[in-house]
């Protein structure tokens, strides 16, 4: 099977683990029983080797296909359509109250319904566990097959007879107009049948709880704005990325998907960053989702206690909240269109990037004013991190990008130490928490002038990535976003005129995309090219709605923008990280960073454009 676009996958999941399924009703990528575990379907990474399960016309040369969502759900519908005759393929992991067919281990729901004429079908269902480095056997029960491997095993219930061909299970069956054949596949444990098929009623019991679920839960947003339609499949994106457990938040349910076709910058995403899923948290608290951002931050607190021997954070964790994750190239996977090298594991988690503490901060902060108030052994933590950030905030780091060309002394992590003690000093000040004040009122004013002073170039009118540098970087613009810079002040105005520029003009902006930086400027340690960053789009189109509650044609650059990212969506609503020079998807899919921008530039616009109505 031929590699798919990234951007032609969506995404389904329970909150443990997420699968993509392709617009050609084939499930490519699927990790068991957790989002960090190794793969069980990884075509996406390998083609020949990696493992897929398809449910699709026998021949489909001739027909064409249409994916979406169940409406407020994460149930997804791909049909297909033929001369003469049409099949609708539902596919859902079950979610619920725990009743029903709701269940512990992992399972994937997908029935098939002839809607019009008659339709001869296929199913192809070949795991390739361990990221296609363990052999199985596929072993027929019944009408279903079970797969056993090493260290998985993997159920496939039918309603039709399936039969074994080389580690497969397969069949070919035909349905008239009205008929549903269903299918289950499951997580088992060694010596388990693949259990019961599903009769239709059973089906339709289960795809109506998931669907309930789902509409339970969306209906908490307190989002009733203009564009509440990609605001909640954002939301419910990020619920997706959610482990539940823990309440951490992976940053991409994938890894190994490449931000440059055929380049080597192809990370694992399975895991949590403090950064990201704090700035997660931020969204879902404006959307009203309380209760995730509690969870959250319990593991927040969890963690942060867990500091390590220095007293520093890692800027990552397992989402079970490991510390080690080591990262290991896996040879044997061609990656995606030939993106090598495949990796597991991410060995950025030691760096040392000194903006994770702002984000930390910023959210606490805001859980603290918007959710419940802190107690003592949150803030006694607090304390701890501030005081460390406060003895270290002059090193240099790796920076947000998480380069590997060397630390430098990042404007951006400058930044974020500046937020996370000023956020302290804050909740300090609305709860009357003991706090040496004055140390750290000192510090953080010290930050600020030393931005100015070292990371303003005049001659570019701009600040730039890090002291000494005159080249942008787009994470510069949270300084509007975090209130270090007003949005009146002179030097917003031409920060965002050099950003706003396009890269042959020292810029960051190509129709309206933004790169993260100039990587012909940028000593990142990689070779390649890369897309626009997703996230720094939404970014800049933040920081142009700030500004432009005083200037309004900068507010109608920033929504002329913003819909323009709207367009660059998939088919479902869903981006990556990144967008290609032909508006295709690039890196890890879905990516939560991009989602989290998208919900809080939606609300900053939402209230700027009412305002300024």
């Amino acid at each position: 099977m031929a590699y798919q676009p990234i951007g032609s996958y969506a995404m389904i999941g329970d909150m443990r683990s997420a699968a993509l399924v392709n617009k050609n009703g084939s499930i490519d990528w699927l990790c068991v029983p957790r989002f960090d575990s190794p793969s069980v379907f990884a075509a996406i990474l390998d083609d020949k080797k990696g493992g897929s399960f398809q449910i699709c016309p026998a021949d489909d040369e001739d027909g064409s296909h249409k994916q979406f969502y169940w409406p407020d759900t994460n149930v997804l519908v791909t049909r297909f359509l033929q001369p003469g005759a049409a099949a609708e393929l539902v596919d859902f992991m079950p979610v619920g109250d725990g009743s029903g067919f709701v269940e512990e281990r992992r399972q994937i729901v997908r029935r098939i319904t002839v809607a019009r004429g008659r339709l001869e079908l296929s199913v192809r269902c070949k795991p390739a566990f361990n990221y296609a480095r363990d052999d199985h056997q596929a072993v027929p029960v019944g009408t279903g097959v079970v797969f056993h491997s090493a260290n998985a095993h993997l159920g496939l219930a039918s309603s039709v007879p399936l039969r074994v061909e080389d580690g497969a299970a397969v069949a070919t069956f035909t349905l008239e107009a009205g008929e549903t054949a269903c299918f289950v596949l499951r997580e088992l444990d060694r010596g388990e049948s693949a259990g019961p098929d599903l009769s239709a009623d059973e089906a339709e019991a289960a795809f109506r709880e998931t669907v309930a679920y789902w509409r339970r839960w969306l209906s908490r947003s307190t989002y009733k704005g203009r564009w509440r339609e990609i605001v909640d499949r954002s939301a419910l994106a990020l619920k997706l990325l959610t482990y539940e457990p823990t309440g951490a938040i992976v940053a991409a349910p994938t890894c190994g998907l490449p931000e440059g076709v055929g380049g080597e910058r192809n990370w694992d995403y399975r895991y949590t960053w403090l950064r990201d899923s704090s700035f997660t948290v931020f969204a879902l608290l404006r959307l009203g989702f309380t209760q995730e951002a509690t969870k959250f931050a319990a593991f927040l607190h969890d963690t942060c206690a867990r500091p390590n021997p220095d007293g520093s954070l890692q800027i990552m964790y397992g989402i079970d909240g490991r510390h080690d994750l080591a990262e290991e190239i896996l040879d044997h996977l061609d990656g995606y269109m030939g993106s090598r090298p495949v990796r597991i594991g991410n060995g950025a988690y030691n760096q040392l990037q000194l903006d994770i503490y702002g984000e930390v901060m910023d959210a606490i902060y805001l859980f603290n004013k918007h959710a419940q108030p802190i107690g003592q052994d949150a803030w006694l933590m607090i304390t701890r991190v501030v005081d460390w950030v406060c003895d270290n905030w002059q090193r240099k780091d790796s920076g947000i990008w998480e380069v590997r060309g060397g630390p430098q002394e990042f404007i951006y992590s400058r930044l974020m130490c500046w937020v996370a003690i000023d956020r302290a000093l804050r909740i300090a000040q609305d709860r009357s928490f003991p706090v040496d004040r004055v140390r750290w009122a000192g510090v953080r004013d010290t930050i600020y002038r030393e931005i100015m002073d070292k990371g303003w170039n005049e001659e570019r009118g701009a600040f730039v990535q890090h002291y000494g540098s005159d080249t942008l970087d787009a994470a510069n613009l949270m300084m509007v976003l975090t209130r270090f810079l007003s949005p009146t002040d002179r030097r917003t105005a031409s920060f965002l005129n050099a950003i706003l520029q396009s890269p042959d003009k020292g810029g960051l902006v190509s129709n309206s995309l933004v790169f993260r930086y100039n990587v012909e400027q940028t000593v990142d340690g990689l070779r390649g090219t890369e897309g626009t960053f997703n996230i720094c789009t939404f970014w800049l189109v933040d920081a142009l709605t700030h500004a432009g509650r005083f200037d309004r044609r900068l507010l109608e650059e920033a929504r002329l923008m913003f819909e323009r990212m709207l367009g660059l969506a998939n088919h479902v609503g869903l981006y990556a990280e990144e967008t290609g020079p032909s508006g295709e998807a690039l890196g890890n899919f879905p990516q939560a960073f991009t989602h989290l921008a998208l919900i809080t530039a939606a609300i900053n616009l939402d209230r700027s454009l009412d305002a300024a109505a």
